[in-house]
């Protein structure tokens, strides 16, 4: 049975795609088979990737790990009751599909609230929220009084959460490892910085997550999307002479694969 990793968030520019792309790449390094699905079927950045991947084995003759692409599509449907039905049944044909081969599922979700994104949260097994450290990204995770700083309910994307896991709950399965991970943290102390991370703190125990430590901004991961390589492919590349920005953000990837723990029961 594949381990399912869903990478959501409703904020759009959050660093999702990137984040699910290098985990699932890194996965295939590990030798596990990786199944990947694209749920942002307008922006479709990860199906964009694995194109950008093709081409550049083909033209360099070149043999990297690829994972498993599974394309699904919207329902065309006019009625919602007959959209929903018809994309839960691609949604299910598509774990079914997946699960028979691959180790790891790997789910990218677009900013917002659909059918699709709903079904990918109820089967997730961990979800990764990555979020972009400031207090815009906070206030979809939850409420803040504005003069105490103090959490003051959910946001909507917290309470989908929720729901999801009282429907895993119901069904008997296991609960959802959430993971929230901060991207773009500013090396320089600043209000904003101690603000947010005081208050996923907080937030963390009142609705059951742990934090972890993304992606800096970085020039080099929007660079290689272009040719749909990842910093571990840099490696493999018998003529590459890493900057300290590539081994800065090498260091990066190894801490949230470490944060993740995603090889263990």
């Amino acid at each position: 049975m594949a381990k399912i990793i869903v990478f959501g968030n409703e904020k759009g520019g959050s660093g999702k795609s990137t984040t699910a792309i290098h985990v699932a790449i890194a996965l295939c390094y590990q030798n596990k088979n990786v199944g990947i699905i694209d749920l942002d079927i307008r922006q479709k950045s990860m199906s964009r990737f694995l194109e950008n991947r093709s081409d550049f084995c083909k033209k360099q003759k070149s043999d990297l790990p690829n994972p498993i692409y599974y394309k699904i599509e919207q329902s065309d449907k006019d009625s919602k009751t007959e959209s929903n039905s018809e994309e839960e049944k691609r949604f299910a044909e598509a774990l079914v599909t997946l699960e028979e081969t691959c180790d790891f599922l790997v789910i990218d979700c677009p900013g917002g609230i659909s059918n699709y994104v709903k079904m990918a949260h109820t089967v997730a097994d961990i979800l990764v929220t990555p979020m972009n450290d400031s207090l815009i990204d906070f206030d979809l995770l939850a409420k803040i009084e504005a003069s105490t700083g103090k959490v003051v309910g959910p946001s909507v994307y917290s309470e989908m959460v929720w729901e999801c896991r009282q429907l895993r709950a119901s069904a008997k399965h296991p609960p959802i490892d959430w993971i929230i991970l901060r991207n773009r943290i500013s090396h320089v102390f600043s209000k904003n910085k101690y603000q947010v991370g005081n208050s996923l703190k907080n937030l963390s125990k009142r609705i059951g997550f742990r934090l972890s430590t993304g992606f800096s901004e970085r020039v080099i991961f929007k660079e290689l999307f272009l040719s749909g390589l990842t910093l571990l492919d840099l490696e493999k590349m018998v003529d590459w002479q890493p900057t300290l920005s590539h081994i800065s953000a090498r260091q990066e990837m190894r801490m949230l694969l470490a944060g993740l723990n995603l090889n263990s029961d």
